[in-house]
């Protein structure tokens, strides 16, 4: 077997048993609200982690583990087939799109002082996401359209395969570079616009701040300041690693249809082969890095995750400790 698909096959499991209690402990923590964020921010971060999960189950578990290993079980059922396919570019672009909202209410709530009390509440916040998500799974119905039953047995359709006629049309192509646009190029040049600005406005607010306290406050900290630092730490980190984990993809795609060497799924050597499933490895990585970077950056959320971690254990040692009392007093009596 080629190194690439053995790598594959270790990989594609440990990113799931991360990921998928990972991405749920998170939403578990955010929900309850106790992180010290606003009720606002704390949308955006559920619904990241909620898309995230999703990416887990549906394009690591489900297509890269379940379908790969089991190939006749009932997800290979054509219906259930074309239903995990269009599931997968939704939620990558649910993913993405979540994270450029998150983003620009950040540039909004540093930046945009007047237009922050309108925009930065928890109403926006769900009418956004609720917006995105429908645009979404309206942008990905074509996707139902674009594959057909790979085989039929005794009356059943099994597998699904591309569609000739839809992916080699001028529309199916158009289509094609649409959907990488929208989920890759526009998300990503949104995303440093809106922290090139939001870091000329922190810059700008820093200058005018140390002149408006003076010599005199130099040695002093700055609270307003320390609350800012945290906050763009918080956004750097959540979008720079997704561009970063991104990028191999994307540069992937891009080069593979300039060159028009998109037909090499028959020759696992072939450096587009390797190239396009290691941007796609670490394309899903990124749907496991958030946690990470919250445990890293939030102090309170890194405590409420260690009281979670320990929550197990003490119930276990209570479970230990009852049994240890209704032993003894069965052996007195």
């Amino acid at each position: 077997m080629p190194t690439i698909l053995h790598i594959k096959e270790i990989y594609y499991p440990i990113l799931a048993a991360f990921g998928f209690p990972a991405n749920l402990v998170t939403i578990v923590i955010l929900f309850r609200g106790n992180c010290g964020l606003s009720k606002c921010i704390s949308v955006y971060m559920v619904t990241m982690a909620t898309a995230d999960l999703l990416v887990i189950i549906f394009n690591v578990t489900l297509y890269n583990i379940f379908s790969y290993h089991f190939p006749y079980p009932f997800l290979s059922y054509t219906a259930v087939c074309k239903f995990i396919l269009c599931m997968n570019p939704a939620t990558l672009d649910m993913s993405v799109w979540f994270t450029v909202s998150f983003t620009f209410d950040r540039f909004v709530s540093i930046c945009c002082q007047k237009f922050k009390t309108k925009y930065c509440t928890v109403r926006t916040a769900a009418a956004v996401i609720t917006t995105i998500s429908v645009l979404i799974c309206l942008e990905n119905i074509p996707f139902l359209f674009a594959y057909e039953p790979d085989r039929i047995i005794n009356g059943v359709h099994w597998g699904c395969r591309n569609k000739l006629d839809f992916f080699s049309s001028p529309a199916g192509a158009a289509y094609s570079w649409l959907e990488s646009v929208f989920v890759a190029w526009l998300p990503f040049a949104l995303i440093l616009l809106f922290n090139c600005l939001t870091v000329r406005c922190i810059l700008e607010a820093s200058r005018a701040r140390r002149g408006l306290r003076g010599r005199s406050s130099e040695n002093q900290s700055d609270p307003e300041m320390k609350n800012r630092r945290k906050s763009i730490i918080l956004l750097f980190t959540v979008s720079g690693s997704l561009i970063l984990l991104w990028l191999t993809a994307i540069v992937s795609f891009l080069t593979t249809r300039l060159t028009h060497t998109v037909h090499y799924q028959a020759d696992y050597a072939a450096p587009a082969y390797i190239a396009t499933e290691t941007g796609f490895m670490l394309m899903y990585l990124s749907s496991c890095t958030n946690t990470c970077i919250y445990a890293a950056t939030q102090t309170k959320f890194r405590e409420e995750l260690k009281q979670m971690m320990k929550s197990p254990w003490r119930v276990m040692l209570i479970f230990v400790k009852k049994m240890k009392e209704y032993t003894k007093a069965s052996c007195l009596n």
